[in-house]
């Protein structure tokens, strides 16, 4: 009779960290290659004018109103998504009143397209201006020198 020695397994106490590394710089090439195709903001077509640039603050809130060629009006908060839906006047109103209401120092932006209704631009103005919005800033391109 043949006695065979059994050893006990100890538990290994390390991890494998090969797998998580490769995985790791496959999910940062995906992140790299899709993130500068991914649509931030309205399609709008900017007026150009010869202004300085705003100072604007990176770590204050932003808010960006804006008008298409179409009349439609869209608000964003900070980064853009592409699920936005258009709203009214009336709801840019109350939307507006309720965030400056909320935060008094937040920096509004708007962004109008260059063929949007000189009118409709004149009523978010006054709406803007009712809801509590001391003054707004335009959002411009600068003038191509050719």
């Amino acid at each position: 009779m043949d006695i065979i020695a059994r050893k006990k397994r100890k538990p290994m106490g390390d991890i494998n960290v090969v797998p998580y590394i490769d995985v790791m710089l496959v999910l940062l090439i995906v992140f790299m290659v899709t993130a500068p195709l991914l649509n931030q903001g309205i399609d709008v077509e900017l007026p150009q004018a010869n202004n300085e640039p705003l100072s604007i603050d990176e770590n204050q809130a932003t808010l960006v109103v804006s008008i298409t060629s179409a009349g439609e009006y869209y608000l964003s908060i900070g980064a853009t998504g592409e699920d936005r839906q258009s709203t009214s006047l009336e709801g840019v109103g109350e939307q507006v009143g309720k965030i400056v209401s909320a935060n008094p120092e937040i920096q509004v932006l708007v962004e109008g397209d260059t063929t949007a209704d000189w009118g409709a631009m004149i009523q978010l103005l006054t709406t803007l201006q009712a809801a509590g919005v001391a003054n707004p800033n335009f959002i411009t391109q600068p003038i191509d020198s050719q």
